[in-house]
């Protein structure tokens, strides 16, 4: 299944969820409602509130407080892209100029901030308190998490355990928030918000362990040469992780000093071709496969429905993408 045959049990909804959207981010102050409507036209896949949408409807069907958790966790989301954007100096995102690019960056770390407080107060005022605990616990990972990889990549000292705590806190985590929260709008059945959070949890490893793998195989089939690597900006994944703890060490060190001092085009092919000798790449993908099996795992209470089918499909989807 592709992503449109995926979300095909949620269409409607995901209509509905726009307009939830675009109202829960508006500001009665004109330049502040420009810029939130400037965002609302960088819509993206809208891969999280759909996961909200579906999990709700496969654990029981969708409400209005499904609605409501499925706009705060774009809310936040959007808050924290915004805040990336300006630590990553990114001028682009989703084929749109930054906030930054436009308005500068004391107004993009207002506006993420802002779009943080709307998301924190839509669920104050619907007495959504629940959603208000995932969410904050979700935040509070995903700092942490951002500031111990800009620690790690300064030292180029992380391990595999490191590797994996950080992308459990820094994108797992809110795909386990998506989850949870749709479970919660649906059924009051503490042991199905667990699961469908454990869901979550492992699809979100799955997603980002794809993602860092990408780095070191779509780009090189498609344009011949690896491009934009992580280590370009001394981020080491789990390609280059394992790949490092199993070579030997003169080998290693030397990988490590070429990243230190700033890889070229050359070099980043160099890189890529270690990873893959040294057993990094293969490594990559049989965890990605571990952790898509819990997440296919946790599925199995809920009862067979078309959401279920969707949220089945979404692991391979993830699991099978290309770029």
């Amino acid at each position: 299944m592709d992503l449109k045959e995926i979300l095909e049990p949620i269409v409607k909804d995901l209509e509905i969820f726009d307009s939830h959207f675009k109202k829960a981010i508006r500001s009665k102050i004109a330049f502040v409602d420009l810029i939130a409507r400037y965002i609302v036209k960088q819509k993206g896949k809208r891969i999280r509130p759909a996961l909200v949408l579906l999990t709700a409807k496969a654990c029981g069907g969708i409400n209005d407080s499904t609605h409501r958790g499925a706009s705060q966790v774009e809310i936040l989301h959007t808050a924290t892209l915004i805040h990336d954007d300006v630590v990553d100096e990114s001028d682009t995102r989703r084929g749109f100029p930054s906030i930054n690019a436009v308005w500068k960056n004391k107004i993009a770390v207002l506006m993420g901030d802002y779009m943080l407080a709307k998301g924190l107060l839509l669920s104050l005022d619907n007495n959504d308190f629940q959603f208000l605990k995932i969410t904050s616990d979700a935040v509070r990972r995903m700092s942490e998490a951002e500031i111990l990889q800009i620690k790690k990549s300064r030292d180029l000292d992380i391990d595999e355990a490191t590797y994996l705590k950080i992308i459990s806190d820094k994108t797992a985590s809110l795909f386990a928030t998506c989850c949870e929260i749709g479970a919660t709008s649906a059924v009051s059945d503490i042991a199905t918000h667990k699961e469908m959070r454990t869901f979550g949890e492992n699809l979100g490893m799955v997603f980002q362990i794809r993602d860092d793998l990408l780095d070191y195989t779509s780009r090189m089939s498609i344009t011949g040469k690896p491009i934009g690597l992580d280590v370009k900006e001394k981020k080491l994944t789990l390609p280059l992780i394992y790949a490092l703890s199993k070579a030997p060490k003169s080998e290693s060190k030397e990988i490590l000093r070429i990243i230190k001092n700033g890889a070229n085009r050359k070099e980043l092919t160099k890189i890529v071709a270690f990873a893959e000798l040294h057993g990094g790449i293969e490594y990559t993908l049989q965890r990605a496969e571990e952790y898509s099996n819990h997440a296919l795992d946790a599925l199995q209470s809920l009862p067979d429905s078309s959401a279920k089918t969707s949220l089945q499909a979404f692991v391979e989807f993830v699991m099978e993408r290309k770029k």
